[in-house]
């Protein structure tokens, strides 16, 4: 979707404004989706959840081959929220998958889902680029059939998978409000580190193909730049486990935040490519280490019958800012330039580390 949509919306529409409105709605869909699809689970379990998402991704990638088949925006930008819906239920894999192991596993199986991010990585764009002239006189018509055909196959493997049967607990919804939860530091600690990492990691990473075309970098540089983001978001996660069975979710938090404000100083330091390579690889290993340590961590705050609330009202938050970050990083990467946008995440970042610190030391203290 990311190497094809918006080309695809180009071609589709007369104003070059409206081009990347298709690609933009995906994130939208994720935010709304989030808490209904979390209630759908509570009251009837992963795997019909699970095959919701997948049918709708499938729904998705019709829709995108007949826009482009037809030339129709319309249906481009319904193609767009189907496949964007479907993170709001992909989204809680990671949950699944420390729910169904032994809870000394439970950060591990979580990373381990994250680490599938690297196999997305490489599949995903070469399938694009494979898919793009299945119909030579539709061109990409074919990359939104693949993206129903991965969706067809998630379908296949779900009718294998077994997830263990709903509790009495998980299927009631009672226990504790949300307010009465939020007050446990683990918990506040938890969302602020898991929205934080997600915030200055969008933000930053969809200015820097502005900022090095500013700097009069070639697309294939950007490229190159954006291959060692991805890889620095994901190869961590085959290991950010095992460190937090050994650390403890606070430390890796903490660990993540520092090697965001190291991507932020290398970013300060200079416009070359290297310095735009090794900023964007610290943004990604920063941005795995805080995201999936908060992850964890919010696991161990709540109760089975609270788990749909707790991880609904987690993930709403994180895609509703990651939906601001995503609109705003090119006009204020226009408006301020590089150097300028990097100095106004520093101080927000340093903002997020003094209130986790104090968080961690509240919570240290009420164990």
């Amino acid at each position: 979707m990311l190497s094809s949509m918006a080309l695809v919306g180009q071609r589709l529409t007369p104003s070059a404004a409206l081009a990347t409105i298709p690609i933009a709605l995906a994130p939208v869909a994720t935010m709304l989706m989030t808490v209904p699809a979390a209630r759908l689970m509570q009251r009837r379990g992963r795997r019909l959840g699970f095959a919701l998402g997948a049918g709708l991704g499938v729904f998705g990638g019709v829709m995108g081959c007949i826009a482009v088949y037809q030339e129709n925006f319309l249906l481009l930008c319904l193609g767009g929220l189907g496949i964007g819906a479907v993170n709001g239920f992909a989204t809680y894999y990671r949950f699944a998958a420390g729910e169904v192991v032994a809870e000394d596993f439970r950060s591990r199986a979580i990373s381990l889902v994250m680490a599938g991010g690297v196999i997305a990585a490489v599949t995903g764009s070469n399938l694009a680029i494979w898919s793009r002239e299945w119909f030579p006189d539709d061109l990409f018509a074919g990359s939104f059939l693949g993206i129903a055909i991965v969706h067809s196959l998630v379908l296949l493997v779900l009718s294998f998978v077994r997830f263990p049967a709903l509790s009495v607990e998980e299927k009631r919804a009672g226990g504790r409000s949300l307010a009465q939860i939020a007050r446990q530091s683990d918990f506040a600690l938890a969302v602020i580190g898991a929205v934080a990492a997600w915030g200055v990691m969008s933000l930053l990473m969809n200015a820097t193909p502005l900022a090095m075309k500013r700097h009069l970098h070639s697309f294939a540089d950007t490229a190159w730049v954006i291959q060692w983001h991805v890889l620095g978001m994901f190869v961590p996660s085959f290991f950010t486990g095992h460190l937090i069975s050994r650390w403890g979710e606070h430390r890796i938090m903490f660990a993540g935040i520092c090697l965001l404000g190291g991507s932020i100083a290398v970013n300060l330091s200079g416009i070359e490519r290297y310095h735009y390579a090794i900023g964007l690889a610290l943004l990604g290993v920063g941005w795995n280490f805080l995201f999936v340590g908060a992850t964890a961590l919010l696991a161990t705050t709540y109760r089975p019958e609270e788990k749909a609330r707790v991880q609904s009202c987690n993930d709403f938050l994180i895609f509703g800012l990651l939906v601001l970050t995503t609109f705003s990083a090119a006009p204020l990467e226009g408006m301020l330039g590089w150097d300028r946008l990097n100095h106004l995440v520093a101080p927000f970042l340093a903002v997020v580390a003094v209130v986790m610190g104090v968080l961690w030391l509240r919570a240290g203290r009420s164990a």
